[in-house]
C-alpha cells in the first residue's frame, strides 16, 4: 500500500473528502455483500484481508455476515482510516479491525483471502506486489472492478479504469493465474492466486 503510484490506471488517488460516496448502501444493489462472500468460499475463521477497505462499508457488512472471520481492512490514507475506525466502532462489530501499511508484513502469506473491491485501477506496480505477497498458494484475491466496456451511471470515468481482459493482463504480468467470474452489472470478477514462482 505504497505512496508510488506507477503502473496505477486512475491518475489521483481517491480524495478522502469524497468519502460518503462510498458509504452509500446503495452499491449493494450492484455488488452485494452476500455475492462477495460466495466468490471468496472463505473457509471457517479465515483471515480476510480487505485492501484498500476505504470506509469500511464492505468490510463490516461482511463481518456481520460472517462472524466467524477476522477482516483486516487495509487502508493507506490516514483520513480513510480515522473514518473506518469510528464507523467499525458505530457498527460494534468485533472481527474487523483497521489497519495501515505497516500491518501487511504480520500478514505476509497468511491471509485466506484477500478482497480488493474497486481498487485494481488505483494501485500502483508495488502495491500489487505486496497484495500478492498476502496470499498463500491456495488463496484467492478477488478483484471487483469497475468495467470500462460497460455503460454506467456511477464510478469513475471509462478511461480511468480497466477492461476485464486488460486488468487480467494486468494481474498476469503481476505474478497471478487469473480465473474470470460471471461480472456484475457494472463490474468485472477477477479471481487471482498466486502462480507458482518459476525457477530461474
Amino acid at each position: 500500500m505504497h505512496h508510488d503510484r506507477h503502473g496505477a490506471k486512475q491518475p489521483g488517488r481517491f480524495d478522502p473528502a469524497r468519502a460518503a460516496i462510498l458509504d452509500d448502501t446503495a452499491r449493494f444493489a450492484y455488488v452485494s455483500p452476500d455475492s462477495l462472500l460466495a466468490e471468496l468460499a472463505l473457509p471457517p475463521s479465515a483471515t480476510l484481508a480487505d485492501f484498500g477497505a476505504g470506509t469500511g462499508l464492505y468490510a463490516i457488512a461482511l463481518a456481520q455476515r460472517r462472524p466467524d472471520l477476522r477482516i483486516v481492512a487495509l487502508d493507506e490514507q490516514p483520513q480513510m482510516l480515522e473514518y473506518l475506525r469510528n464507523a467499525i466502532e458505530r457498527a460494534g462489530v468485533t472481527n474487523v479491525e483497521a489497519a495501515d501499511p505497516s500491518a501487511l508484513d504480520a500478514l505476509r502469506g497468511r491471509a485466506g483471502g484477500v478482497l480488493a473491491l474497486n481498487v485494481l485501477h488505483e494501485l500502483g506496480d508495488a502495491a500489487l506486489g505486496e497484495l500478492r505477497a498476502l496470499l498463500p498458494s491456495d488463496a484467492v484475491a478477488l478483484f471487483v472492478d469497475w468495467n470500462a466496456e460497460v455503460e454506467r451511471p456511477v464510478g469513475p470515468p471509462r478511461d480511468h479504469v480497466y477492461s476485464p481482459s486488460d486488468a487480467k493482463r494486468r494481474l498476469e504480468a503481476a505474478g497471478f493465474t487469473v480465473e474470470m467470474r460471471a461480472p456484475l452489472p457494472y463490474h468485472f470478477v477477477l479471481a487471482g492466486r498466486p502462480a507458482p514462482i518459476s525457477p530461474p
